[in-house]
């Protein structure tokens, strides 16, 4: 796509960070004109001779990849200097200082997933634009050249060593397209050097991980980086549910680990127990409006410069109360508008001091108001995603998070005990969201879907959230349909045993021709269809799986996976399987 907002040079961006995009008018108003032409392709990247630029998917993915970690800051997260807030728009403010232990989490699970298929793949090569291979080498040499730096862990001078060579080979790529397109040439790449690249990624970002583990046994979810010369410092912000949901999802944790973390949360103060559900970050106490803006005693009798504007009775920069208490200009929204104040002060008075004393005086104001640490209406409001509210779309991805850890942890073997633990946490949480709640205590109908719920209030802010997503893959999954390797498997040990009926009942469906159908299901049965083929789960003292073909033919299977031949047959529809029968063993008592 030819988008007309250009990203900064990375140095712009380290004077910066919260001014990081410009907006090209006049490429814009070539791309209408170009859409006015040909329609929706004149929204796409063109080469010389005007044809539209392609790329294999390879490609795309790899470029998606190298963006986001050509931001990433060693043990600080991927750096958010682009304007805009994550998934999470109630923290906006972190745009700029603020770094995502989140997005780190999600990256690994997307490099993991294409860490598989590159070993997987019978091709041996790729081809991809010249331009992005140069980019793919700088940061793979970049991570190469490094691995030791995994086991010691990296220093602040480190990170900005890092920071500064993946800033600037983006910035060199980003130039070079911004300027004269793609060139057209291509290079071949061995599929087993992104699989490499892919690991080595992922190690880098395990190592993040580990670090920002908190004492509590949570994980950040987003930190704040302080850029110097000398190096980047990092500072951590307050737990946040994101953070454990994306830690969860992410593929880092054992079984046993995702259990201590779940654990963690239970016991930790983001756990609401009058809602019995998860709020997004902790509530706490705000300060009142005369606890803002005093500036201690002690931080003006040091200050000659502050002190002088006081003997002055210079209002210009502080100010005296009638307590005898001291505050910066009201009207000051930033260090820089108290730094333009500052440079305005007499010269004949003050300018020896302010040489000495400006950053002095810039970082005691830094430190009583923290502009740094604002997080956006996350840490202000009381409403709309605010303190002391629960997010039900978080909580819902929890539900999955604590899903995936359960199936991840039987595909890994794990004790059956910490999977039952992890089990129970999956209907503790479940419990919590709101389709299972009263009216009284939801504050709202339960069947429908809600923003949030504050702390003063019930639920808020009707409306279809991406919540629905997550009930709806978490609640099928329940049924334990897994696809391995082209095989249908069927694993529901995660299943609710209420959920096979008491009583005998008729099952309707729509076949293959649309045409209304129905299956008489006795107690202890479950039905329900997949690719239009009714499947029926049968409480027994064996796994058994019994198939019947459209023709009448019957087949027995021992176990409760399909071969890959009769599997596809239901994938692709073919009408051939009538009915598919699973015994289930140990899962009704």
């Amino acid at each position: 796509a030819n988008v007309p907002y250009r990203i900064k040079p990375y140095y712009e961006m380290v004077k910066n960070p919260k001014d990081t995009i410009l907006f090209d008018f006049a490429l814009n108003e070539k791309i209408n004109e170009m859409v006015e032409q040909t329609g929706a392709d004149g929204r796409l990247l063109t080469i010389s001779g005007g044809d539209i630029y392609r790329v294999n998917l390879t490609e795309k993915i790899l470029v998606s990849i190298l963006a986001k970690l050509c931001n990433f800051i060693p043990e600080a997260g991927i750096w958010l200097n682009t304007q805009r807030p994550e998934w999470n728009d109630a923290n906006n403010a972190l745009v700029g200082n603020g770094v995502s232990i989140v997005t780190l989490c999600y990256l690994r699970r997307s490099l993991q997933f294409w860490s598989e298929r590159f070993d997987e793949s019978h091709l041996h090569e790729i081809i991809i634009s010249e331009e992005v291979s140069k980019l793919f080498q700088a940061v793979h040499s970049l991570f190469a050249g490094n691995t030791m730096l995994l086991q010691t862990g990296f220093s602040d001078a480190d990170r900005r060593r890092f920071a500064d060579a993946l800033g600037e080979a983006a910035t060199d790529y980003r130039t070079a397209i911004y300027t004269n397109s793609f060139s057209g040439l291509k290079k071949t790449m061995p599929v087993k050097t992104l699989a490499e690249f892919a690991k080595l990624s992922v190690a880098y970002i395990d190592q993040s991980i580990e670090v920002n583990k908190r004492a509590d046994g949570l994980y950040h979810s987003y930190n704040l980086i302080s850029i110097s010369e000398k190096g980047i410092s990092i500072r951590h912000l307050y737990e946040m549910l994101e953070g454990q949901v994306a830690v969860l999802s992410s593929g880092y944790l054992s079984a046993q680990e995702s259990l201590d973390v779940l654990n963690s949360l239970k016991w930790s103060n983001l756990f609401r127990r009058d809602q019995y559900s998860y709020l997004l970050y902790p509530d706490r106490h705000l300060p009142r409006f005369v606890e803002k803006n005093n500036i201690p005693h002690g931080k003006v009798k040091e200050s000659k410069l502050l002190s002088k504007l006081v003997s002055g009775n210079d209002l210009s920069i502080l100010s005296k109360d009638n307590s005898g208490n001291f505050h910066f200009n009201g009207r000051f929204r930033n260090a820089s508008v108290l730094e333009n104040a500052l440079n305005r002060l007499d010269p004949a008075a003050y300018s020896s001091l302010i040489a000495e004393e400006k950053e002095k005086v810039l970082a005691i104001f830094e430190e009583i108001f923290d502009h740094q640490s604002f997080t956006g209406r996350s840490g202000t409001f009381y409403g709309y995603e605010g303190l002391g509210s629960i997010y039900w779309h978080m909580v819902s991805k929890l539900l999955l998070a604590a899903q995936e850890c359960y199936f991840r942890g039987i595909r890994a073997g794990a004790y059956p005990v910490v999977l039952g633990k992890i089990k129970d946490h999956y209907y503790e949480i479940k419990a919590g969201i709101g389709l299972y709640k009263s009216p009284e205590l939801y504050g709202a109908f339960p069947t429908d879907a809600y923003s949030h719920t504050p702390g003063n209030a019930g639920a808020q802010q009707p409306g279809m959230t991406g919540q629905v997503k997550e009930d709806f893959l978490s609640r099928i999954r329940e049924l334990g349909i897994h696809i391995e390797n082209g095989k249908l498997e069927f694993q529901p040990s995660l299943l609710n045993p209420k959920e096979f009926l008491n009583h005998e009942s008729e099952f309707e469906y729509y076949d293959l021709q649309r045409e209304k159908r129905q299956i008489s299901l006795k107690a202890g049965q479950l039905g329900f269809t997949f690719c239009q083929v009714p499947i029926i789960y049968t409480a027994s003292v064996e796994d058994k799986t019994f198939l019947t073909f459209s023709s009448g033919k019957e087949i027995s299977i021992p176990g409760n996976t399909i071969g890959k031949e009769i599997s596809a047959k239901i994938f692709q529809r073919t009408g051939e399987l009538a009915r598919v029968d699973v015994l289930i063993r140990d899962l009704v008592n």
